[in-house]
């Protein structure tokens, strides 16, 4: 069982369950990335900002995905410099609560 609660090798968060994308085009949606990273782990949460109805529009979005495990989180870095549209995605893990808006109850 690799759910040890030790720190995560690829990010050196102790066992963060979140990932930043960022450099996103501004044509992607929610459901594409949902799509992309839910083949790298489960996914329990994903936001996309601006969101994918917002009235106005944005020359990049940024992504934060909740994972189930953590272990995901050091798979999905490896989408690193992975052309996604017409960007190079850059993945990189958050400690919950820092540099992200999932399960803050703000």
């Amino acid at each position: 069982d690799s759910r040890g609660g030790g720190i995560n090798a690829m990010s050196g968060i102790p066992g963060t369950a979140v990932v930043q994308v960022t450099n996103l085009s501004s044509a992607v949606s929610s459901e594409q990335m949902r799509t992309l990273f839910g083949f790298l782990g489960d996914i329990e949460e994903l936001r996309l900002y601006p969101p994918d109805n917002a009235p106005l529009s944005f020359s990049s979005k940024v992504c934060y995905i909740k994972y189930r495990d953590p272990s995901s989180v050091g798979v999905a870095q490896h989408l690193t410099n992975t052309v996604f549209i017409d960007r190079a995605l850059i993945v990189v893990p958050c400690a919950e609560g820092e540099c992200n808006p999932l399960g803050s109850n703000k």
